[in-house]
């Protein structure tokens, strides 16, 4: 029998757990294409300075049951359980995170603290007008004092746009049910909190976060598929409605599939496509992606400070957030005497600062870094800058009036999977990606008819009681609860 021929855009956590779920297929031919020169995507892992780094902090945990059993399935033993200590850098103090009524009242001063409170019942009685964007959906929940202290300067560092310009989708998919009143009870009650972005341990590839995909790379060409790096595909060729095959970027050359899986930016595949109505492309038009730029410094010594990242609130600094590599698993450093730091900013692609020289990268991070005093007397040795584009989907105030009418559209194209942080213009988590990727792959082999799009805007509908814990690293077989 003929087997059916599917192709794969992208090599991150999407992309690859497609291909990998489809290679275990006999009847199937995978062929992915990434146009990096290695797999991950965004959660590659990187060799500096003789340590292992990733590009920011990416932590894996899920409560889905299919997710962890194919994470897995795929790192094996080799991965450890780390425990999660992030705080909230604010003038020149360090704030638990999340926030700890009493840490954030001894460290405020006794008159912010009282702001704080007055602030929030304000809300509670007098409730701003709700307009659709952050601001409101946060200062709602915590009040303004607080919202202005921890909400508002990190967010607008991270988007470049006003809070007030922000849609409250970020909110809600980002904070979710995490309330000040829900904090303050379960902090007086001395317990935990459950809220899902706020776990105390994740898992770990003592490899590095990009191992698992390496993992999943080698199995797919190991079962048959072929892998692709440094190719990049100018878009898709579509006929009578569907998808069927891709063009190259160097020289137009075009391929022919049963099935495509699509992960790179949407609003760079839809001018591509043949067919696509004038409206349609206009509202792609209005979709925007933030840029990264990651700075790594090697700074001297190795207790710097115990958290695994940091978030930086200070309106005074630009940077947003410190990732500190010593503070993972020690298999990313070995014996080495020396701290690998990641400085993150963040810009759109017409900004001057994106077209900065790396130097400049460096010598910010630095300077900033040592204003912070986190350096302590260590010197900064080396550095390395590693840009991202397009790495997050910003979502500006009412952005859904654009994104509805392009998902209506791509859905209605045949032989075609749009997933991912990219592809389907969501701000995934690993986890969510993941998912997606296992649910296209069920789509091609079984029709299974998940709705690719709905993963993260409602993703409790998709979750199971699992969580990955430590004493299943002693076990040889993987068993979900």
């Amino acid at each position: 029998m003929e087997r059916k021929k599917v192709a794969v855009i992208g090599a991150g956590p999407a992309g690859l757990t497609a291909a990998y779920e489809l290679a275990k297929d006999p009847s199937i031919e995978v062929s992915v294409y990434e146009c990096g020169d290695g797999p991950g995507g965004m959660c590659k892992s990187l060799r500096l300075w003789d340590c292992t780094v990733d590009v920011g902090p990416h932590r894996f945990f899920s409560y889905d049951a299919r997710v962890n059993g194919l994470w897995l399935e795929v790192a094996g033993k080799d991965y450890k359980m780390v425990n999660r200590l992030t705080r909230i850098y604010y003038r020149g103090r360090f704030f638990r995170y999340p926030i700890a009524p009493f840490d954030a009242l001894k460290k405020v001063g006794l008159w912010t603290a009282v702001q704080c409170v007055c602030s929030y019942l304000k809300e509670r009685i007098a409730p701003l007008r709700s307009d659709g964007s952050f601001e409101t959906w946060v200062c709602h929940r915590f009040g303004k004092k607080l919202y202005r202290m921890f909400f508002k300067t990190y967010s607008e560092k991270l988007w470049g746009m006003n809070c007030r310009d922000l849609d409250d989708d970020f909110a809600s998919q980002r904070i979710k049910k995490l309330s000040l009143a829900a904090v303050v009870v379960n902090a007086c009650k001395g317990g935990k909190t459950s809220h899902k972005t706020l776990v105390d341990a994740f898992a770990y590839p003592t490899g590095g976060t990009g191992e698992v995909y390496r993992k999943m790379a080698a199995a797919v060409i190991d079962r048959g598929g072929k892998v692709y790096y440094n190719t990049k595909i100018r878009g898709l060729e579509i006929a009578d409605g569907a998808a069927r095959g891709i063009v190259f970027d160097v020289d137009g050359a075009r391929a022919y599939f049963d099935q495509i899986v699509v992960t790179m930016p949407l609003t760079e595949v839809l001018p591509t496509m043949a067919g696509v109505p004038e409206a349609v492309l206009q509202k792609a038009s209005g979709l925007r992606y933030r840029n990264t730029v990651m700075v790594y410094l090697q700074v001297e010594g190795t207790a710097l400070f115990p958290d695994n990242w940091l978030y930086v609130h200070s309106p005074e600094l630009q940077m947003g957030r410190i990732t500190n590599f010593r503070n993972w698993v020690p298999e990313l450093y070995g014996d080495t005497n020396y701290t690998v730091l990641a400085v993150e900013y963040w810009c759109n692609e017409e900004d001057e600062r994106w077209q900065w020289p790396d130097q400049a990268f460096i010598q910010l991070a630095a300077e900033e870094l040592r204003s912070t005093g986190l350096l302590k007397n260590g010197r900064v040795l080396d550095g390395a800058v590693y840009r991202v584009p397009k790495s997050y989907p910003a979502y500006h105030k009412g952005y859904r009036d654009n994104l509805t009418p392009v998902e209506d559209y791509l859905k209605t194209i045949g032989h075609c999977h749009f997933i991912g942080r990219y592809g389907a213009f969501k701000y995934n988590n690993q986890d969510h990606s993941i998912l997606m990727g296992w649910m296209a792959a069920q789509n091609i082999r079984f029709g299974a008819g998940y709705d690719l799009w709905a993963v993260n805007t409602d993703y409790d509908n998709y979750q199971e009681a699992s969580l990955i814990r430590d004493e299943m690293m002693n076990i040889d077989e993987r068993v979900k609860e």
